[in-house]
């Protein structure tokens, strides 16, 4: 994978600090049969050797991510420590991840419910957009019918504590993680592994790899197959920490990696097949982009490559042709009462895709619609109340500057050129602008 236009002062930075030339592409590639012999090297090679030698060393430590590009991060932790702007990063990374080592470990069996199927294995959480219409009374202890108010977030949702602890799994795997590449602190690593263990692997508290009970409605549902997005939206953050887990972490083995790719090859056949999954799979709007994403990430991360090119390029016709309009719109996002949020969520799950595109083939950011749309118009139609140049005038109940902020970096990296001129005018979120060291949008106005 290219390098992004805007990248480039940084890796010469990077390659510069560490006394290294950055390889052709494709990186380190093995020499072709028949070419030279380099058993015997002249004195005047050696320098060249040794570099050769420091190369390899370097790309030893290239993680085979889904989203992230193995190699920018290779790069990236060579100068973490020599360029100002990638130590400022480095302090904040690791102020989270110091954080993080006290917290948890999480794990489904913690919530006091019990699931319609009895096994608090499951995984359960409650729609948050849904409201009791009634008081509650002893014959009536939910207070149904549950009436639907969009964009309101329904507080007791977080009775369940699957969704809020997930969401923090999720956030400390990838921090720990991420922290322990770049900076070798053994204890980052280990925290991360018992996070994971916990969660997916340790049979007394593994969750089941399924998402039947997600987004239930009381009174009405059991589960539904829009709550498979509690997952989507950021699943793949640990497909890209296990991918760097696997480089050698202390405390993560091979047993480890084995029952982590079970898991994943399991959900990956639930999501798929089950009704739920094929629910999803229908979705036209953010939903079917982020099911979309995870499974494509899923697939590459299990050794499918074939299957997650084909999601990707797919994707085309079923995601971005309806999704983009020739005006930069998302015709089906700004509807909503929150459309400047649901605007910048679908772009979260349609530029992941395009990472993930871009290990196996698929270009995605520069894919045209039959419309006139595609990634770069919609992320330029941001680009005004992303900078605070100009109010965002469709409805939004909470808006967030920073929200775009990330869509509007991966945007710049792609080479759009209204978005590099925007870079210096964004607002950083609250955690902190950490893109140098994990250059892929995340969602960054998590509703709560």
């Amino acid at each position: 994978m290219p390098f992004p236009p805007r990248v480039g002062a940084l890796i010469a930075a990077v390659a510069t600090a560490a006394a290294l030339a950055v390889p052709p592409s494709p990186a380190f590639a093995d020499p072709e049969p028949g070419g030279s012999d380099t058993s015997a090297v002249s004195a005047e090679s050696a320098d060249a050797s040794a570099a050769s030698a420091e190369h390899s060393a370097v790309w030893s430590k290239r993680p085979q991510t889904v989203v992230l590009d193995g190699r920018r991060l290779a790069l990236t932790r060579l100068g973490v420590h020599a360029i100002p702007d990638l130590r400022r990063q480095l302090k904040t990374l690791t102020a989270q991840a110091d954080g993080w080592l006290t917290k948890g470990p999480w794990s489904v069996t913690h919530k006091p419910q019990l699931p319609p199927s009895g096994d608090k294995h499951d995984y359960l959480s409650e729609a948050p957009y849904w409201w009791p219409s009634k008081p509650k009374t002893p014959d009536n202890p939910w207070g149904c019918p549950y009436i639907q108010k969009d964009g309101v977030r329904n507080p007791a949702i977080d009775e369940i504590t699957d969704h809020e602890e997930r969401g923090e799994m999720f956030n400390a795997v990838y921090t720990l993680t991420l922290a322990w590449y770049y900076t070798g602190k053994a204890a980052y690593a280990e925290r991360a592994a018992l996070d994971l263990r916990t969660w997916f692997i340790d049979p007394a508290t593994r969750m089941n790899p399924s998402l039947n009970y997600t987004q239930f409605i009381p009174c009405r549902v059991t589960g539904r197959g829009i709550g498979i997005i509690d997952f989507s939206q950021q699943f793949t953050d640990i497909l890209d920490a296990t991918a760097i887990l696997d480089l050698g972490a202390p405390s993560w083995t091979k047993a480890d990696h084995d029952a982590m790719q079970s898991w994943n090859t399991d959900f990956l056949n639930w999501l798929l097949t089950s009704k739920n999954g094929i629910e999803e799979a229908a979705q036209k709007n953010n939903h079917g982009s982020f099911y979309d994403m995870q499974n494509a990430g899923l697939a590459l991360a299990i050794g499918q490559p074939d299957l997650a090119k084909q999601i990707v390029e797919e994707s085309k016709a079923k995601r971005l042709d309806p999704q983009l309009a020739a005006d930069g719109t998302q015709p089906t996002e700004i509807t909503r009462t929150r459309s400047w949020h649901y605007s910048t969520f679908n772009l979260v799950a349609l530029t992941r895709l395009a990472a993930i595109g871009q290990h196996v083939g698929v270009d995605l950011w520069n894919y045209t619609t039959p419309q006139g749309g595609g990634l770069f118009k919609a992320v330029d139609y941001l680009l005004p109340a992303a900078t605070g140049a100009a109010p965002w005038t469709l409805p939004e109940l909470e808006f967030y500057r920073f929200a775009a902020s990330d869509i509007v970096h991966a945007a710049a990296d792609q080479g759009d050129h209204a978005a590099r001129k925007a870079i210096g005018s964004l607002e950083a979120p609250p955690g902190g602008d950490l893109w140098l060291l994990r250059p892929a949008v995340e969602q960054l106005d998590a509703i709560g």
